[in-house]
């Protein structure tokens, strides 16, 4: 029995693309404190092709023999039906709906003069539609729990990536619908917080399908039993302190989290600027933004980059 003072007591939790590596572990965690989840995974390959319902059963099964409550969802979170029945699947299991955890994503990498406008597409659609269209269902129904006086206490953790925070060679789709998920992010939580809505993001660094052959070494546990760093476990304390009520006031905000680091990103801001007052010639305008650049911190490196 969940102890009450648990801290996702009484929440009912969704998470997408639940049934393996980050999205299994954050489902895992949110049911340890105490949230009854929703588990969402369409069982699709690594590049999102096939499809099947064990992985999202084999989770929820993992959560009742812990003493907790679950029920698998296996539709298309990037589709409308999909996304509205994940909303309406929580509602009729539990009653209610306090927090989405949007994972779900796939990978199909090419450098851009190989990649296929198909392959742009599909990770486009999961990773960036599969974002929005939970988000705007379960957005509806906060913003009528408000309209009817009962403000709830929400959250959303969307998922982002280093990738989509400083690009990644050979990744030119999975980084740009990354990156839309930031902004998408940001304009949730300014529209939303009127609902009782916070709206924030990660962007994790772990072991899962997507990157433990891509960086097979850097991800590899470590062999002498000491404390694995690139666990997909080592993301999801955040993800549920975000998901509770306990992060109240916290809204508009991207984290990194990576082993037993927590970092706060700070973005787009203006750096040096200069002001002529009137047009530029070209030339003029060359001259002052190579003085500014001059005076502008360097650029992270492009993950990937050699």
């Amino acid at each position: 029995m969940t102890s009450p003072t648990a801290l996702c007591a009484g929440r009912v939790a969704v998470v997408t693309g639940a049934g393996r590596g980050l999205g299994r572990a954050h489902a895992l965690a949110l049911a340890a404190e105490g949230a009854r989840v929703v588990v969402n995974d369409l069982g699709v390959d690594l590049d999102g092709s096939g499809a099947g319902t064990g992985p999202a059963q084999r989770v929820v099964e993992e959560i009742r023999a812990s003493g907790g409550e679950a029920v698998a969802h296996s539709g298309d979170i990037a589709t409308t039906d999909g996304a509205a029945s994940l909303v309406a699947t929580a509602l009729d299991s539990f009653g209610r709906l306090d927090t989405l955890v949007n994972n779900a994503g796939f990978l199909r990498d090419r450098m851009l003069v190989n990649l296929d406008e198909d392959d742009w597409d599909a990770v486009m659609r999961v990773h960036l539609k599969g974002h929005f269209l939970p988000l705007k269902h379960a957005a509806a129904h906060w913003r009528a729990e408000a309209r009817a006086g009962r403000l709830p206490e929400a959250r959303v953790v969307n998922t982002s990536s280093g990738a989509g925070l400083s690009g990644s060679v050979g990744q030119g789709n999975y980084s740009a619908a990354k990156a839309g998920i930031v902004g998408l992010t940001l304009v949730a939580a300014a529209e939303m917080g009127r609902y009782g809505v916070q709206v924030n993001a990660i962007a994790p660094a772990a072991r899962t399908r997507m990157t433990e052959q891509t960086f097979a070494e850097s991800m590899a546990a470590p062999e002498d039993g000491g404390f694995d760093a690139m666990a997909p476990e080592n993301v999801s304390p955040l993800v549920v302190w975000l998901g509770s009520a306990a992060s109240a006031g916290v809204t508009g905000r991207v984290f990194e989290a990576e082993a037993g680091r927590i970092t706060v990103m700070e973005g787009w801001r203006p750096g040096p600027t200069v002001d002529k007052g009137a047009r530029w010639s070209p030339a003029e305008a060359g001259a002052a933004a190579a003085e500014l650049l001059a005076a502008s911190e360097t650029p992270q490196p492009v993950y990937g980059a050699r």
